[in-house]
């Protein structure tokens, strides 16, 4: 089992989670949390290709996973239940973007992280044996405008992790679309 820590309103809380594994759309094979490999951070989107929020984040994310390729491993999540929202539908859509897309169908990730929008970040840090959230929310605090940004949320948190600094705030307001629960 792996520990996560949750930050929510501002006080500390340890929650105890199980791996989860889900199915990379992109070829089919079964990706676990604890298998991600050793970069230093794990970077998981909650994201759809039916939200508009998320297609204006498209451009943005694929600018991130390229940046911080080798160093945080990126990990796109999908757990919308809408049919538009199908298996089939999700293989093509982020193929552009180096990173897992996985289905959630059965919502299981979503809930293990607590995940209620689509954008939604979580940023967890591999230090030691188990793995922290180290940051959660929006990735930018501007959603529709990529040149009107002003707060890098995720890119600074991702910054000071990698630094091994102190991350500031550790929590933004997603802005986006609610995913449905089943």
């Amino acid at each position: 089992m792996l520990v996560i820590l949750l930050l929510l309103t501002g006080t500390l809380t340890a929650q105890e989670i199980k791996d989860f594994s889900l199915t990379n759309t992109k070829d089919g094979k079964v990706v676990s949390l604890s298998g991600l490999g050793t970069a230093t951070g794990i970077a998981i989107v909650f994201t759809s290709h039916e939200c508009p929020f998320d297609n204006y984040y498209k451009e943005r994310l694929k600018t991130l996973t390229t940046q911080y390729a080798g160093k945080i491993q990126f990990v796109l999540i999908n757990s919308n239940q809408e049919a538009q929202e199908s298996v089939e539908q999700m293989a093509i859509h982020y193929k552009d973007i180096n990173a897992p897309y996985l289905a959630d169908k059965d919502q299981i990730a979503m809930e293990i992280l607590g995940a209620r929008k689509s954008t939604e970040v979580f940023l967890l840090s591999t230090a030691g044996a188990k793995l922290n959230i180290v940051y959660s929310g929006a990735i930018d605090d501007n959603p529709q405008v990529a040149k009107d940004v002003k707060q890098f949320y995720l890119k600074d948190a991702m910054d000071k992790l990698l630094a091994g600094q102190k991350i500031e705030i550790a929590n933004q307001r997603a802005a986006g679309c609610s995913i449905r629960r089943k």
